[in-house]
């Protein structure tokens, strides 16, 4: 039994249709979404660069900075921040610390992905130094001890009480040669 041509020519379009979409899912939207990301300041995403230290503090406002952690399911790490929350002064330098436990039996190399809520925080929230500017190795079984240092920029809004830095290890995969 033969198709029609017709049915032959909506088979074409409809498989071609499927494979654009999967080439647009995969590889373009990603680094658009990213992009607009950067551009607006939605989503949370923080800048993956160290930010320069201010020397003016607002002593008259207190923000409160809650700190969530978690792990990828496919990651053998347990990872745990010293504090769940700190209350910080806008311009005030501060130091947090986290732990990042390898419960593998072999060496593997994570990377952190930060995210802040709410978005409008994300631009405000300045890290001078953090472990997720670059991926983590860690020998089996080994604990590392890692600093957040930040300040909150005098120009948060006012409505804004309250800022979440949420961190998720995920594996780093190293590139095939």
């Amino acid at each position: 039994m033969t198709m029609p041509a017709s049915q032959k020519r909506q088979l074409r379009v409809l498989s071609l249709s499927v494979v654009g979409m999967f080439v647009f899912a995969v590889f373009l939207m990603p680094p658009l979404y990213d992009a607009f990301c950067e551009l607006t300041g939605l989503n949370g995403k923080t800048n993956n660069t160290a930010a320069a230290a201010t020397s003016e503090v607002d002593l008259e406002r207190t923000i409160t900075v809650e700190f969530l952690t978690s792990v990828d399911a496919g990651l053998p790490w347990q990872f745990t921040g010293e504090r769940n929350a700190i209350e910080v002064h806008p311009g005030q330098i501060n130091t947090v610390n986290f732990a990042v436990v390898n419960n593998a039996g072999q060496a593997i190399i994570g990377r952190a992905i930060p995210s802040v809520s709410p978005a409008q925080g994300a631009s405000h929230l300045k890290k001078t130094e953090c472990f997720c500017f670059r991926e983590q190795t860690l020998q089996a079984g080994q604990t590392l001890d890692m600093p957040v240092v930040f300040y909150i920029d005098p120009d948060l809004p006012k409505s804004i009480k309250t800022i979440t830095l949420a961190y998720r290890f995920y594996r780093h995969q190293e590139p095939k040669i």
